[in-house]
């Protein structure tokens, strides 16, 4: 592995992981848009979603986490789909403080429309399912890396 300092220019555009990132971001959250929005659902909503159709009932807290999105953010996707009717906010039974969110039996209908979506998506993008898999795993490296250096940081 070459050395940062090896890079002709550190700071071309064309070298920054960031921007390489960015990039591929907006281009694949795209792709999703034309699939999602006879849905009525957003690219983060989606998300919401589909930790919601792999593990619901969850806490907001819990939610918070599996999606790495701050509480604050989450709360207004949890309203919206809770206007939309895929979602309702209950109090835990165990403690009135927490939130549980559950689908409703339209939340839990869509899946089967969503069911859909990566098929589409992989057929769009027209790469090799085990190249998206390759990708997949180098990019759960590279946001466990980068949360380490987070906390690294904190310290």
């Amino acid at each position: 592995m070459s050395d940062v300092g090896d890079i002709v220019d550190p700071l071309a555009l064309e070298n920054q992981v960031c921007f390489a990132l960015a990039v591929a971001s907006r281009s694949v959250i795209g792709l999703y848009r034309p699939l999602l929005e006879p849905m009525g659902l957003t690219h983060p909503q989606y998300l919401v979603m589909l930790a919601l159709w792999q593990y619901a009932p969850l806490s907001v807290k819990d939610l918070s986490r599996l999606l790495q999105l701050e509480p604050a953010t989450l709360s207004p996707l949890l309203k919206r789909l809770e206007t939309a009717g895929l979602v309702e906010r209950r109090r835990a039974s165990d403690d009135e403080r927490s939130l549980a969110i559950v689908l409703t039996g339209e939340g839990r209908a869509l899946r089967q429309q969503a069911e859909k979506v990566p098929v589409a998506i992989v057929e769009r993008l027209g790469m090799e399912l085990t190249e998206l898999q390759s990708l997949h795993q180098a990019l759960t490296r590279v946001i466990g890396a980068a949360n380490g250096a987070h906390l690294a940081g904190q310290r």
